[in-house]
């Protein structure tokens, strides 16, 4: 078991916890992460656009003109997609998008991301996650003390809503429940920061 240090809000060190190999020790499966990524996108598309065809439109199918000695071009009809107002070739229709990835590939991929986040130094403890004021200017001083480079994603337990409004003016920092966290979040943000309430959970899922 890896045994990492734990931090308050002001990135002072108040303990060590020891981490369970079983939630961070797990192998990384690039090929993994990928898929479940690319379902998750996938997944988020609404997949309704819709535009008519030449036989949706509104009109007749009358000849605009007659066949022959006009000088123009031959039409049938005025639906034709060259024809101001007319259909759309192969017109785009709503359809489903969406990638199923089983209940054990989603969990694996998503230890096996934290795992490499730890591998890589990335993840940060804290004892609790807590901004009683919802002020933005509360979040920015934690994002100060700690002095995080990049994007930094906040998984806690019951995240209440002073929490959520003092970090949602913030650039570069997310927050999220435990009980949400997918794969995606944890590669999209290139600092995780896990609440000891959050790993609790994952210890508890994970009997």
């Amino acid at each position: 078991m890896a045994k990492v240090k734990v931090f308050n809000m002001k990135a002072e060190e108040v303990g060590s916890i020891a981490l369970n190999d079983d939630i961070f020790g797990v192998e990384y499966n690039e090929p993994l992460i990928h898929q479940t990524i690319v379902a998750y996108n996938a997944n988020q598309r609404q997949g309704n656009k819709s535009t008519l065809t030449r036989s949706e439109v509104r009109g007749h199918a009358a000849k605009p003109h007659r066949q022959k000695g006009t000088g123009m071009a031959r039409q049938g009809s005025t639906k034709g997609p060259h024809f101001t107002g007319g259909g759309v070739v192969f017109a785009p229709k709503p359809r489903d998008f969406s990638k199923k990835v089983n209940k054990v590939a989603k969990r694996t991929a998503l230890l096996s991301a934290l795992s490499q986040k730890l591998a890589d130094k990335e993840i940060t403890i804290l004892d609790k996650f807590e901004i009683a004021s919802a002020k933005t200017k509360d979040a920015k001083n934690f994002l100060d003390a700690f002095k995080f480079a990049g994007s930094v994603l906040v998984v806690g337990s019951n995240n209440g809503d002073a929490e959520i409004k003092a970090v949602r003016n913030i650039q570069g920092l997310n927050i999220v429940s435990i009980e949400l966290l997918n794969t995606y979040d944890v590669v999209a943000n290139k600092n995780v920061v896990l609440t000891k309430e959050a790993i609790k959970y994952l210890e508890e899922a994970a009997e």
